[in-house]
């Protein structure tokens, strides 16, 4: 009698997907799996089905950011069945802003705050997607209700602190920041860190924003908050920390409002389980 076989594991061939010698990619958001052309030159995410809107979802944000001038990848090939769903983008050439030394950042500093600034400058009218404040806390409240929040994700001074308790904080202050992004919206990445800004290591320029699941209107310190928080990990030092911060500050020409960013960063966690 023959062994039972369970179901074909997830890979591009097996989604359709012509034989580009995939290689697996260990790192990649959870649930699903990644992998690298034999070439470097594609990507290839696949889900199973169950999952497969949320992956279309990422296909439209990725196909209509590459006609709007703001670097990243374009769509190469979508595949979706019964089997599961798998999306092929060309690679964005270059490494992660979290991958370089805290020199190397600085110097890309400036030109990291001015691709943002041309990602927020994306048509907001053309945009069809949406990630706004009402959005983000339906989410959290999905999230906290089923206890899903992941406490690694939270600023440690909070991750003994229940996240019913850290919602009801937030809720408070919806109101005013429902009005202040009424008047800021922009077209957001949605997951703004560093690992999703590839960087030129000739140049230091920005060669391209990656991981665009979560992008569409919102105001723009859902992903200002992010990205500054983010670099603080590089630049441990409070001080060059700070200056990093005024530096951006100039350069994408706006004055930091602190408590808003603090609101976002407290949000953003749980959005996420």
């Amino acid at each position: 009698m023959s062994a039972h076989r369970g179901p074909r594991p997830l890979s591009p061939v097996s989604l359709g997907v012509d034989d580009g010698g995939w290689v697996p990619v260990t790192a990649g958001e959870s649930g699903a799996a990644v992998f690298r052309s034999a070439d470097a030159t594609r990507y290839a995410k696949c889900v199973p089905a169950a999952d497969a809107a949320g992956l279309k979802a990422e296909c439209d944000r990725v196909a209509w950011l590459s006609g709007q001038g703001v670097p990243g990848p374009r769509v190469v090939d979508w595949r979706s069945g019964d089997a599961g769903a798998c999306l092929v983008t060309t690679a964005v050439s270059g490494v992660p802003a979290d991958q370089v030394s805290a020199g190397e950042l600085r110097v890309a500093w400036e030109r990291i705050a001015d691709a943002v600034r041309r990602l927020h400058g994306a048509p907001v009218a053309q945009c069809p997607f949406r990630r706004d404040l009402d959005a983000m806390v339906a989410v959290a409240r999905d999230v906290v209700s089923r206890g899903a929040v992941n406490p690694e994700f939270l600023p440690v001074e909070q991750q003994r602190t229940p996240s019913v308790e850290l919602l009801d904080r937030l809720t408070g202050q919806v109101a005013r920041r429902r009005e202040q992004e009424a008047a800021d919206t922009v077209v957001c990445h949605g997951d703004l860190c560093l690992p999703n800004i590839i960087l030129d290591p000739r140049s230091w320029d920005v060669s391209g924003f990656v991981d665009l699941g979560r992008l569409g209107l919102a105001d723009r310190y859902a992903d200002l908050a992010l990205l500054l928080a983010n670099a603080r990990e590089t630049w441990t030092d409070e001080g060059r920390a700070r200056a990093a911060d005024a530096a951006f500050a100039e350069r994408y020409d706006i004055a930091l409002d602190h408590d808003r960013l603090r609101f976002y960063l407290h949000l953003d966690p749980l959005t996420w389980g």
